[in-house]
Protein backbone atom coordinates (compact mmCIF):
# COMPACT_ATOMS: atom_id res chain seq x y z
CA UNK A 1 0.00 0.00 0.00
CA UNK A 2 1.59 3.34 -0.70
CA UNK A 3 2.04 5.69 1.96
CA UNK A 4 0.03 9.28 2.09
CA UNK A 5 2.82 11.93 2.47
CA UNK A 6 2.73 13.44 6.06
CA UNK A 7 1.64 17.22 6.18
CA UNK A 8 5.00 19.22 7.88
CA UNK A 9 2.53 21.70 9.43
CA UNK A 10 -0.43 20.39 9.88
CA UNK A 11 -1.55 23.17 12.09
CA UNK A 12 -0.68 25.95 10.13
CA UNK A 13 -3.75 28.09 8.51
CA UNK A 14 -3.02 30.38 5.93
CA UNK A 15 -4.92 33.43 5.36
CA UNK A 16 -3.77 34.85 1.64
CA UNK A 17 -5.89 31.80 -0.32
CA UNK A 18 -9.05 33.94 0.86
CA UNK A 19 -7.57 37.20 -0.42
CA UNK A 20 -9.91 37.28 -4.08
CA UNK A 21 -13.30 36.69 -2.47
CA UNK A 22 -12.76 38.29 0.71
CA UNK A 23 -11.44 41.60 -1.17
CA UNK A 24 -14.90 41.43 -3.10
CA UNK A 25 -16.88 40.97 -0.18
CA UNK A 26 -15.40 43.54 1.82
CA UNK A 27 -15.47 45.63 -0.66
CA UNK A 28 -19.28 45.02 -1.55
CA UNK A 29 -20.57 45.01 2.12
CA UNK A 30 -19.00 48.44 2.56
CA UNK A 31 -19.87 50.21 -0.99
CA UNK A 32 -23.56 49.13 -0.15
CA UNK A 33 -23.58 50.98 3.33
CA UNK A 34 -21.75 54.33 2.57
CA UNK A 35 -23.30 54.34 -0.79
CA UNK A 36 -27.00 54.04 0.06
CA UNK A 37 -26.72 55.72 3.63
CA UNK A 38 -25.26 58.53 2.12
CA UNK A 39 -27.45 58.97 -0.75
CA UNK A 40 -30.44 58.29 2.24
CA UNK A 41 -28.87 61.10 4.27
CA UNK A 42 -28.27 63.01 1.52
CA UNK A 43 -32.26 62.98 1.15
CA UNK A 44 -33.09 63.55 4.82
CA UNK A 45 -31.09 66.62 4.72
CA UNK A 46 -32.58 68.01 1.88
CA UNK A 47 -35.75 67.29 2.25
CA UNK A 48 -36.43 65.52 6.01
CA UNK A 49 -39.41 63.02 4.18
CA UNK A 50 -39.11 59.77 5.77
CA UNK A 51 -41.15 58.23 2.62
CA UNK A 52 -38.75 60.17 0.22
CA UNK A 53 -35.57 58.70 2.55
CA UNK A 54 -36.91 54.82 1.80
CA UNK A 55 -37.65 55.35 -1.81
CA UNK A 56 -34.01 56.73 -2.84
CA UNK A 57 -32.46 53.84 -0.65
CA UNK A 58 -34.56 51.09 -2.02
CA UNK A 59 -33.72 52.92 -5.08
CA UNK A 60 -29.92 52.53 -4.87
CA UNK A 61 -29.72 49.09 -3.37
CA UNK A 62 -31.52 47.52 -6.80
CA UNK A 63 -29.29 50.13 -8.63
CA UNK A 64 -25.92 49.58 -6.69
CA UNK A 65 -26.15 45.73 -6.35
CA UNK A 66 -27.14 45.16 -10.34
CA UNK A 67 -24.17 47.72 -10.63
CA UNK A 68 -21.75 45.88 -9.06
CA UNK A 69 -23.08 42.62 -10.52
CA UNK A 70 -22.33 43.98 -14.02
CA UNK A 71 -19.09 45.33 -13.23
CA UNK A 72 -18.07 42.40 -11.73
CA UNK A 73 -19.10 40.03 -14.66
CA UNK A 74 -17.41 42.49 -17.31
CA UNK A 75 -13.85 42.95 -15.17
CA UNK A 76 -13.73 39.10 -14.20
CA UNK A 77 -15.03 38.22 -17.76
CA UNK A 78 -12.05 40.14 -19.27
CA UNK A 79 -9.70 38.86 -17.21
CA UNK A 80 -10.44 35.48 -17.73
CA UNK A 81 -10.24 36.13 -21.85
CA UNK A 82 -6.96 37.30 -21.11
CA UNK A 83 -6.22 34.18 -18.85
CA UNK A 84 -7.45 31.82 -21.85
CA UNK A 85 -5.78 34.23 -24.35
CA UNK A 86 -2.76 33.27 -22.37
CA UNK A 87 -3.04 30.21 -22.13
CA UNK A 88 -3.66 29.57 -25.82
CA UNK A 89 -0.33 31.00 -26.94
CA UNK A 90 1.39 28.98 -24.59
CA UNK A 91 -0.33 26.04 -26.17
CA UNK A 92 0.98 27.32 -29.49
CA UNK A 93 4.38 27.96 -28.33
CA UNK A 94 4.52 24.37 -26.85
CA UNK A 95 3.57 22.73 -29.97
CA UNK A 96 5.78 24.82 -32.20
CA UNK A 97 8.94 24.88 -30.31
CA UNK A 98 8.66 22.60 -26.72
CA UNK A 99 12.85 22.27 -26.46
CA UNK A 100 12.56 26.42 -26.45
CA UNK A 101 9.75 26.21 -23.77
CA UNK A 102 11.25 23.69 -21.96
CA UNK A 103 14.33 26.03 -21.50
CA UNK A 104 12.47 28.53 -20.93
CA UNK A 105 10.71 26.87 -17.80
CA UNK A 106 14.21 25.76 -16.52
CA UNK A 107 15.35 28.90 -16.66
CA UNK A 108 12.29 30.11 -14.56
CA UNK A 109 13.63 27.38 -11.73
CA UNK A 110 17.27 28.35 -11.71
CA UNK A 111 16.26 32.05 -11.38
CA UNK A 112 14.21 30.79 -8.34
CA UNK A 113 16.99 29.62 -7.05
CA UNK A 114 17.41 25.81 -8.01
CA UNK A 115 20.90 24.44 -9.90
CA UNK A 116 20.95 24.02 -13.33
CA UNK A 117 20.97 20.24 -13.14
CA UNK A 118 17.85 20.38 -10.86
CA UNK A 119 15.83 22.60 -12.60
CA UNK A 120 16.20 20.83 -15.98
CA UNK A 121 15.13 18.02 -14.43
CA UNK A 122 12.07 19.40 -13.07
CA UNK A 123 11.18 21.00 -15.94
CA UNK A 124 11.08 18.04 -17.80
CA UNK A 125 9.02 16.09 -15.54
CA UNK A 126 6.52 18.58 -15.24
CA UNK A 127 6.19 19.34 -18.70
CA UNK A 128 5.73 14.92 -18.44
CA UNK A 129 3.13 15.82 -16.45
CA UNK A 130 1.16 18.86 -17.76
CA UNK A 131 3.44 21.26 -19.93
CA UNK A 132 0.60 23.75 -20.52
CA UNK A 133 -0.02 23.87 -16.42
CA UNK A 134 2.95 24.15 -15.43
CA UNK A 135 3.73 27.25 -17.75
CA UNK A 136 0.82 28.85 -16.42
CA UNK A 137 1.43 28.63 -13.08
CA UNK A 138 5.11 29.65 -13.29
CA UNK A 139 5.28 31.61 -16.41
CA UNK A 140 2.42 33.75 -16.11
CA UNK A 141 0.92 32.58 -12.51
CA UNK A 142 -2.48 31.33 -13.85
CA UNK A 143 -4.08 28.75 -12.08
CA UNK A 144 -4.91 26.60 -15.53
CA UNK A 145 -7.41 24.65 -13.50
CA UNK A 146 -9.16 27.53 -11.47
CA UNK A 147 -10.02 30.22 -14.12
CA UNK A 148 -11.70 33.72 -12.84
CA UNK A 149 -15.36 33.14 -12.27
CA UNK A 150 -17.22 35.74 -14.10
CA UNK A 151 -20.84 34.45 -13.09
CA UNK A 152 -19.93 33.51 -9.65
CA UNK A 153 -17.84 37.08 -8.68
CA UNK A 154 -21.80 39.02 -9.97
CA UNK A 155 -23.57 37.12 -7.72
CA UNK A 156 -21.05 37.39 -4.65
CA UNK A 157 -20.89 41.54 -5.48
CA UNK A 158 -24.57 41.87 -5.93
CA UNK A 159 -25.11 39.80 -2.67
CA UNK A 160 -22.90 41.48 -0.52
CA UNK A 161 -23.36 45.12 -1.25
CA UNK A 162 -27.26 44.06 -0.55
CA UNK A 163 -26.26 43.28 2.55
CA UNK A 164 -24.64 46.32 3.44
CA UNK A 165 -27.43 48.80 1.67
CA UNK A 166 -30.01 46.82 3.83
CA UNK A 167 -28.68 48.66 6.93
CA UNK A 168 -29.76 51.94 6.82
CA UNK A 169 -33.07 50.74 4.62
CA UNK A 170 -34.11 48.58 7.35
CA UNK A 171 -32.89 51.13 10.09
CA UNK A 172 -35.55 54.07 8.98
CA UNK A 173 -38.36 51.45 8.69
CA UNK A 174 -38.09 51.07 12.63
CA UNK A 175 -38.01 54.45 13.71
CA UNK A 176 -39.61 56.97 13.73
CA UNK A 177 -39.57 59.87 11.23
CA UNK A 178 -37.65 62.18 13.60
CA UNK A 179 -35.17 59.72 14.37
CA UNK A 180 -34.21 58.62 10.56
CA UNK A 181 -30.54 60.74 10.17
CA UNK A 182 -29.51 59.35 13.15
CA UNK A 183 -31.00 55.56 12.81
CA UNK A 184 -29.24 55.48 9.45
CA UNK A 185 -25.74 56.87 10.84
CA UNK A 186 -25.54 54.62 13.61
CA UNK A 187 -26.65 52.04 12.32
CA UNK A 188 -24.49 52.47 9.24
CA UNK A 189 -21.34 52.99 10.97
CA UNK A 190 -21.80 50.09 13.47
CA UNK A 191 -22.18 47.97 10.32
CA UNK A 192 -19.12 49.17 9.29
CA UNK A 193 -16.82 48.89 12.03
CA UNK A 194 -18.23 45.43 12.72
CA UNK A 195 -17.48 44.84 8.67
CA UNK A 196 -13.75 45.80 8.92
CA UNK A 197 -13.68 43.46 11.73
CA UNK A 198 -14.83 40.51 9.96
CA UNK A 199 -12.93 41.41 6.80
CA UNK A 200 -9.62 42.08 9.32
CA UNK A 201 -10.89 37.94 11.25
CA UNK A 202 -10.80 35.97 7.78
CA UNK A 203 -7.83 37.72 6.33
CA UNK A 204 -5.64 37.57 9.43
CA UNK A 205 -5.40 41.24 10.05
CA UNK A 206 -5.53 43.29 13.43
CA UNK A 207 -9.46 44.17 14.04
CA UNK A 208 -9.65 47.00 15.83
CA UNK A 209 -7.79 49.06 12.97
CA UNK A 210 -9.88 47.23 10.52
CA UNK A 211 -12.88 48.44 12.04
CA UNK A 212 -11.48 51.72 12.78
CA UNK A 213 -10.29 52.71 9.08
CA UNK A 214 -13.42 51.45 7.53
CA UNK A 215 -15.85 53.18 10.46
CA UNK A 216 -13.68 57.15 9.56
CA UNK A 217 -13.72 56.70 6.02
CA UNK A 218 -17.49 55.58 5.83
CA UNK A 219 -18.50 58.20 8.12
CA UNK A 220 -16.29 61.01 6.03
CA UNK A 221 -18.31 59.83 3.17
CA UNK A 222 -21.89 60.46 5.09
CA UNK A 223 -20.71 63.47 6.56
CA UNK A 224 -19.37 65.03 3.00
CA UNK A 225 -22.98 63.89 1.57
CA UNK A 226 -24.95 65.34 4.50
CA UNK A 227 -23.35 67.96 3.80
CA UNK A 228 -24.06 68.68 0.58
CA UNK A 229 -27.77 67.54 0.54
CA UNK A 230 -27.93 70.44 3.22
CA UNK A 231 -26.91 72.93 1.13
CA UNK A 232 -29.16 71.71 -2.07
CA UNK A 233 -32.02 71.61 0.37
CA UNK A 234 -31.36 75.51 1.39
CA UNK A 235 -30.82 76.26 -2.19
CA UNK A 236 -34.12 74.62 -3.57
CA UNK A 237 -35.84 76.78 -0.52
Amino acid sequence: MTEQPIDPHPHEVHKSHRAGWLRAAVLGVNDGIVSTSSLMIGVVAALSNRNAVLVAGIAGLSAGALSMAIGEYVSVSSQRDSERADIAIEERSLAANPEAELQELTHIYIERGLTPDLARQVAEQLHDHNAVAAHARDELGIDHEDLANPIQAAVASAIAFTIGAIVPVVATLLVSESQVRWAIVGSSLVMLAVSGAIGAVLGGGHRLWAAARVFVGGGAAMAITAFIGHLIGNAAL
